[in-house]
């Protein structure tokens, strides 16, 4: 199924509800959100499970860059396809999938490569973008709502890019699964920087 959906939401906006954060430190809003249809090479997703981070509650709190108001936080989840963009090929409609803020082209000599998962065509930046430098969010009244770490899973519905979409096995517990986008592999990193290092 290449960039083709059977869902009768594919190719149409999604209104849905989402946990904004509208200022630093304020409490976050739940607002019925429009969520676009994925572009091509992205991926919209409707999450069943997500956690909070350290990191969503330390960009909240920020004043200044790179923190940036309205937002969509959250980057630890797991969803199910609900519709992917055109040339989007490794996934489709109905799979189990994390979405994670480290890119994995597949293509470059980096994700090709057995010793590093940096990806060289996507560098690690701190976008609230998608690739194109716009936003899939906006609320009731039109206004864009910034995206966070290619993820924003604070909503029932969100567009991740290609790259940064992992398929995974339906069988895993949701509530385990979500702590594989950040959690867990951020605390393999860590034991790995310590291994090596002491």
């Amino acid at each position: 199924m290449d960039g083709k959906s059977s869902s009768i939401t594919a190719g149409k906006p999604i209104r849905c509800r989402a946990a904004i954060a509208r200022k630093a430190g304020e409490p976050l809003v739940i607002e019925e959100v429009i969520v676009a249809p994925p572009n091509p090479r992205e991926v919209r997703i409707k999450i069943i499970c997500t956690s909070l981070c350290h990191s969503d509650v330390t960009l909240w709190k920020l004043k200044d860059p790179p923190a940036i108001f309205p937002i969509i936080l959250g980057h630890e989840a797991v969803g199910i396809v609900e519709s992917v963009g055109e040339g989007v090929h490794e996934v489709v409609e109905g799979d189990t999938v994390i979405p994670t803020f480290v890119s994995d082209c597949g293509e470059c000599t980096d994700c090709l490569s057995e010793k590093s998962n940096l990806c060289t065509n996507f560098p690690f930046t701190f976008s609230h973008w998608m690739r194109d430098e716009t936003s899939r969010f906006t609320d009731i009244n039109g206004e864009t709502l910034y995206h966070f770490l290619f993820v924003s899973s604070f909503s029932e519905y969100t567009v991740v890019d290609i790259a940064h979409i992992t398929k995974v096995d339906p069988a895993i517990p949701a509530n385990r699964a979500c702590l594989l986008g950040c959690g867990v592999s951020t605390g393999i990193f860590y034991l790995l920087i310590i291994h090596f290092y002491y």
